[in-house]
């Protein structure tokens, strides 16, 4: 089981590093679906996993200066506020409902709505409709603060919201949108990481999985920003359509095995 862990880690961080998605979504769906741990337990761990592949990739790609220093840091900041109120509503829902199975439904139905508005954003909406370039700092840290609460709350990292939100506010070509998404994970996560800290939520699991996991993230950060340099925008337009699709099956079949 633990070889079977490592390796979706791996290829989900590969995965998220090359389209900016953090890896997160494609990790959290398929360790729930496999039933390995808790719900509370993968959605620490993968955001854990997350935040070492965010950082491996953003220090790779930083001599391509992809990033917007100025946006991608208003959002960072907004991101870190919106990862503390996103851990606080996981531990709220998680407190009502008094089981793991309810706090699986909710992420999974949540995730599923939020990725298949994605996927049809992307592949039929975001030619036909104007983007923008938002640059009111308010507004930024106000969208970084929304995109941090849904990656924290689902622990995903970023996932596919992160992209469609800098595709339509921030008119940012597929690869500019990568490296920015990356950047601003790094943060939300960090800050999600830290408030599980700081208030003594981290679940139990068996710490060998947060060794495997962690190292997984990093060599899938290393591997993911190599191929990035590489593959085309449309190839890696491809692949993001292609994993958004894959999510969607897999929260749809979590939710009805949690429910």
């Amino acid at each position: 089981m633990e070889l079977l862990i490592f390796f979706v880690c791996l290829a989900a961080s590969a995965a998220g590093g090359i389209c900016g998605i953090g890896g997160g979504v494609i990790i959290k769906p398929v360790l729930d679906a496999l039933g390995v741990l808790s719900v509370s337990a993968i959605s620490f761990l993968s955001g854990l996993a997350v935040l070492s592949m965010s950082v491996i990739s953003v220090l790779r790609q930083r001599k391509a200066r992809l990033v917007e220093l100025r946006i991608g840091s208003l959002l960072a900041a907004g991101a870190v506020a919106g990862g503390i109120a996103g851990n606080a509503a996981f531990q709220a829902v998680k407190a009502m409902a008094g089981s793991d199975r309810f706090t699986g439904v909710v992420q999974a139905l949540v995730l599923a709505l939020v990725t298949l508005l994605t996927l049809v954003y992307s592949a039929f909406l975001r030619d036909r409709l104007p983007s923008f370039r938002v640059q009111n700092p308010l507004a930024c840290v106000g969208i970084g603060g929304i995109m941090g609460l849904l990656s924290a709350f689902l622990g995903i990292g970023g996932g596919p919201v992160n992209l469609a939100v800098l595709y339509f506010a921030f008119s940012m070509d597929t690869k500019k949108a990568a490296a920015n998404s990356l950047y601003i994970i790094m943060f939300s996560q960090f800050s999600s990481f830290l408030t599980s800290c700081v208030q003594g939520t981290i679940p139990v699991f068996p710490w060998h999985y947060l060794l495997l996991m962690t190292a997984a993230g990093v060599l899938g950060g290393i591997l993911g920003s190599r191929v990035n340099k590489r593959i085309s925008a449309e190839a890696t337009d491809k692949l993001f359509a292609g994993l958004l699709c894959g999510i969607v099956l897999i929260c749809l079949y979590n939710a009805w095995r949690f429910a």
